[in-house]
C-alpha cells in the first residue's frame, strides 16, 4: 500500500511555481486547498492509501520511486500537473 497527497493543475509552470513554494517553505495541503482542482483539495490534497494498478501509470511510478515526505518535481498525466508527496 502506497499513500500520496497531490495538488493538480493544469500547467506545468502553476506546477513549478507551487512546488517553488513549498521548498520555501509553504505548507503542502495549503496550497492544495487553495490551487489544486482536484476534490481531493477539501482535505489538503489527500488520495489515503492505494495499491498498484488503481491509480495512473505516471503517477503510481512516480509515487513507487519517493521516498515518504517527499515533494514530487510535477508529474504530467491525462488530468493535468500533478505535485505529489508521499505519506505512506
Amino acid at each position: 500500500m502506497f499513500g500520496a497527497k497531490h495538488i493538480l493543475v493544469n500547467s506545468l509552470s502553476e506546477a513549478v511555481t507551487h512546488r517553488e513554494s513549498i521548498l520555501n517553505g509553504k505548507l503542502f495541503e495549503d496550497i492544495a486547498m487553495q490551487n489544486s482542482s482536484c476534490p481531493s483539495k477539501a482535505h489538503g490534497g489527500d488520495l489515503g492509501l492505494f495499491k498498484l494498478g488503481q491509480m495512473v501509470k505516471p503517477f503510481e511510478e512516480a509515487v513507487v520511486n519517493m521516498e515518504i515526505g517527499a515533494i514530487s518535481h510535477p508529474v504530467q498525466t491525462q488530468f493535468g500537473y500533478h505535485l505529489i508527496k508521499r505519506t505512506a
